[in-house]
């Protein structure tokens, strides 16, 4: 059982990364290009201190690549699986929800639009 233990403990710290709102918008943020710092702060309306704490621990985690253009840094998906993740959970979750109820407008609202509108029938 000790090798299971050690895969639990490996997924259990992988899906910590997702256990966040805020990590999880910015990976919607970013699901599709690069971003730098301030656009992605921009997009999702948090403080840059606030931001910049999660980008450092996705990146950590090996979630997240970055690249430093000048003074701008620059963030994007490193694992695939985990937008992969997201999308599937969300849709998940969004598709059982009552679509009078705020948490699936929202869910809604965050999705990329050719997703929401394939997925998900409003």
């Amino acid at each position: 059982m000790d090798e299971l233990d050690v895969v639990f403990d490996a997924v259990a710290t992988y899906f910590s990364i997702l256990a966040e709102p805020t990590r999880l918008r910015i990976v919607h943020a970013i699901c599709e290009e690069e971003k730098s710092v301030s656009q992605i702060v921009e997009a999702l309306g948090a403080s840059q201190t606030n931001v910049s704490r999660h980008l450092g621990l996705m990146h950590r985690a090996g979630v997240l690549q970055r690249r430093k253009d000048g003074n701008q840094v620059y963030y994007r998906v490193a694992d695939a699986a985990m937008v992969d993740i997201c999308r599937t959970v969300c849709n998940r979750i969004a598709g059982q929800m009552d679509e009078n109820k705020p948490l699936r407008r929202e869910l809604l609202r965050l999705m990329p639009a050719t997703a929401g509108a394939r997925r998900l029938k409003p």
